[in-house]
């Protein structure tokens, strides 16, 4: 069935990954809005662009995730990460609209000594994993019919700044890093991710909202990032792991923030990529675009 599809955060990472995407499923019509065309962070903006424009399906990936900064800009964080999907879920419910909403593994502590499942107890320790725990909350309780919601992790693309490109660009400028070898979780290539959301997309149906995690397969650490990249870019770069104490941020991080994916590859029947082989796809599509990074 032909559907239109509204993308939000369109310039972000897996916005622009379901983008690039779209031209294989020309079946359906897609719009993709960006802060200029769609300000998530005015309610009064979505209402009305929803008295404009009519959709079967909102993939929200719009979000907040200046991690860091949102310590010192909490309002603004809230009314992206919670008044926006607040206000995005009633307007679902109403419309009965499918509602896709993105989420992170920062609701979490990272106490865990096992891969985190959908129901575990969450307990954020920052604004950021705050305020998006704050949207989910919103988004159970008005309970739009056929919505889902989808926790990921250590999310890197081709498109944006990412974990990836940060370590490219140093470890072509240094000679040795320092790099968190105690914070553990898997990457997902935001690729991935955007497949899996345009697979399952026609085969969402629920009487009420679910949540599902998703992140490639396998587990590691920065550190273990930062030297899978370099090995397979050939970027000459010693790096030395170092413990998150010598490390300090604004932002409490999950020391351990693995999620399973039972949950998803279940109910959708999905493949998930092992993290270091979505790793290379990435890095080759890096080296054949020109090597975009900023």
């Amino acid at each position: 069935m032909r559907k239109s599809i509204l993308v939000t955060g369109a310039n972000g990472q897996l916005g622009s990954e379901i983008a690039a995407l779209a031209s294989g499923y020309s079946a359906h019509i897609f719009t993709f809005c960006d802060k200029k065309t769609l300000d998530l962070s005015n309610t009064d903006a979505i209402e009305t662009y929803f008295k404009e424009n009519t959709f079967d399906v909102i993939i929200n990936c719009g979000a907040y995730t200046a991690v860091d900064k949102a310590e010192s800009d909490k309002e603004m964080a809230f009314a992206i990460n919670y008044h926006a999907v607040e206000t995005l879920a009633h307007i679902a419910k109403a419309k009965n609209i499918t509602l896709i909403h993105i989420s992170t593994d920062y609701v979490f502590d990272g106490s865990n000594f096992k891969p985190y499942v959908e129901d575990d107890l969450t307990n954020p320790q920052s604004v950021y994993g705050e305020s998006k725990l704050a949207g989910e909350e919103a988004l159970l309780s008005i309970n739009p019919a056929n919505s889902i919601i989808i926790r990921t992790s250590w999310v890197y693309s081709t498109f944006g700044n990412n974990f990836v490109k940060t370590m490219l660009r140093l470890g072509r400028e240094r000679d040795e890093l320092g790099v968190i070898f105690d914070q553990v979780g898997t990457p997902t290539y935001a690729k991935d991710l955007a497949a899996a959301i345009l697979e399952i997309m026609p085969e969402i149906v629920n009487d009420t909202v679910e949540i599902y995690n998703y992140s490639n397969e396998g587990v590691c650490s920065w550190y273990d990032f930062a030297k899978a990249i370099f090995e397979l870019s050939d970027v000459e770069c010693s790096i030395k792991p170092i413990e998150t104490i010598a490390y300090p941020t604004p932002a409490a991080r999950p020391h351990y923030s693995l999620l399973n994916k039972a949950k998803i590859k279940n109910t959708f029947s999905i493949t998930i990529p092992y993290w270091r082989d979505s790793l290379h796809a990435c890095l080759l599509r890096m080296s054949d675009e020109g090597d975009r990074i900023s």
